[in-house]
């Protein structure tokens, strides 16, 4: 079961810190002019994607869910804003009741996005809205970021396994993130035991090459895990010499053998060699998985090799070479006041070196070809075109402050899938290219 995205409680007691100074001191000033309660809409947007990719994951969605509903300041995080002296009085009263009351959609988490598509909006009063910017920008940059590497890794993989095994790349909180994000981009497994803890994803793991330095022989290290874990299990045979190591697994373990594992050398050559020797030696169906600091481009270099399996780490936890989306969030449309009813104006900052937005409040839809791929993503302000009123992509997650919209990972991962199988075929190439479909704003 997926025990965060069902709703159970985060891994803090409040997220209220987990912000920028300037939001409250924005808070404090719209507070003191009268305009903190003005209706306002929100966007979380990337003006281009990381140079060369085709087309971005959501991921992160469930995260952001969780946050908005944990993000309380409760005694001890007003303490240290009056002892510090960030806000003053009026405010910290008023953070004192905080709840986030009003509306997010956004796409869904799995789907994929194009630059300026709104995937979350944002729409309340400006002070319950500004204060989440930086939280909700932290999880969804560093998710979204994970899963388009993992997505592009799941592409190069072509159907076949593959384990997150990063945790010890990155922080460890980070680790348990990155390892939820790779599984909503693709991957099967993790090594990590919080995000299986944490996420219910399958977690997997045998040994390393200490084990077998531990033992007075490769043939005593690998008897003791066979002993320990079954004929089914992995063994690494890339500590001493390949061919002998295999030799001994098989003359142990019998044909019966789960695995091995190769962590170094020209993995291309000895995968084909090994596969060889583990045929000949009657371990017909024994596995073949490959680690060493992979990332894309080398799974997509293996795809003639005989792996079943590729273990990822430093390079899918970092990104691969993107380590953010440089999402931003922007306010794009305010109302006179706090009326509902009162009509929204839209705004937009104007700059050089493009860093301007479109103001308004936005909807997207994704117009298919006669064969139902994606042939552009398109953004409105007013009324959507009757024939895209069935490809719109914002679903409703939060309703008056009540979330609306947790789903089991699995139902995300496989969300992923489809999403990806939408898109023309160059999406998953891994030549560098621009966006696989253009955006249209109309």
């Amino acid at each position: 079961m997926n025990t965060a995205d069902l709703g159970l409680p985060v891994d803090v007691p409040s997220t209220a810190l987990f912000t920028d100074q300037y939001e409250l001191t924005m808070l404090q000033a719209a507070l003191r002019a009268g305009t903190a309660d003005r209706r306002s809409v929100f966007e979380v947007f990337t003006r281009r994607l990381p140079e060369g990719r085709r087309y971005g994951v959501v991921a992160g969605t469930g995260r952001v869910l969780d946050a908005v509903e944990n993000f309380r300041f409760d005694s001890d995080v007003l303490g240290f804003l009056r002892d510090r002296g960030i806000v003053d009085a009026p405010t910290l009263e008023w953070l004192g009741s905080y709840r986030f009351r009003g509306d997010i959609w956004g796409y869904p988490e799995g789907e994929v996005y194009f630059p300026g598509s709104p995937i979350l909006r944002v729409e309340g009063s400006f002070a319950e809205c500004v204060l989440l910017e930086t939280v909700i920008l932290s999880i969804l940059n560093h998710d979204s970021a994970i899963a388009a590497a993992a997505s592009r890794m799941a592409a190069a993989a072509g159907g076949r396994g593959l384990i997150e095994m990063g945790a010890r790349r990155t922080h460890e909180l980070a680790a348990v993130a990155a390892a939820r994000a790779a599984y909503v981009g693709g991957f099967d497994t993790t090594s990590d035991l919080a995000a299986g803890f944490r996420y219910g994803i399958p977690t997997v793991g045998t040994s390393a090459h200490a084990f077998t330095l531990l033992h007075d022989s490769e043939s005593d290290a690998f008897r003791a895990q066979i002993d320990s874990l079954g004929r089914g299990t992995t063994l690494l045979v890339d500590t001493y010499d390949v061919a002998e190591a295999v030799r001994t697994a098989v003359e142990l373990a019998g044909p019966e053998l789960g695995a091995v594992r190769i962590d170094s050398g020209d993995l291309l050559l000895v995968a084909h060699r090994v596969r060889q020797q583990l045929d000949d030696l009657g371990a017909v169906n024994t596995r073949i998985v490959v680690t060493s600091d992979l990332d894309e481009y080398a799974i997509a270099s293996l795809a003639a090799a005989p792996v079943d399996a590729y273990g990822v780490g430093t390079q899918l936890v970092t990104g691969s070479g993107h380590p953010t989306c440089s999402m931003v969030y922007k306010i794009v449309a305010r109302a006179g006041s706090a009326d509902p009813k009162a009509p929204l104006h839209p705004v937009a900052k104007k700059s050089l070196g493009g860093k301007t937005s479109v103001g308004g409040r936005k909807w997207a839809a994704r117009r298919r070809d006669a064969e139902g791929y994606a042939e552009a993503e398109v953004i409105g302000t007013g009324p959507v075109p009757p024939e895209l009123l069935d490809r719109q992509l914002l679903v409703e997650l939060v309703k008056g402050g009540e979330i609306v919209a947790r789903e089991p990972l699995d139902v995300v991962r496989a969300r992923h899938v489809a999403a990806r199988a939408g898109l023309p075929m160059s999406a998953i190439q891994l030549s560098r290219g621009e966006p696989v479909i253009p955006t249209e704003y109309v």
